[in-house]
């Protein structure tokens, strides 16, 4: 899955960002909403993640659905 199939099925995709990132918040996934660089960025502030360790983590996440 790329990250256009993913932001327009969010509804569906965001149930397993939350299995995987489980420190994420529904109001983290909803602010997201289906924007990477949102995604990324609720990354960095629950994990610690680098900008860019997180776009990676974000993009390995996507392509592995």
């Amino acid at each position: 899955m790329n990250w256009e199939q993913a932001s327009g099925q969010w509804q569906q995709v965001k149930g397993q960002v939350q299995q995987k990132w489980g420190k994420l918040t529904d109001d983290d996934l909803q602010e997201a909403e289906g924007d990477r660089e949102r995604l990324a960025g609720k990354l960095q502030e629950r994990y610690g993640d680098a900008k860019e360790q997180a776009r990676e983590k974000v993009d390995r996440f996507i392509a592995s659905l």
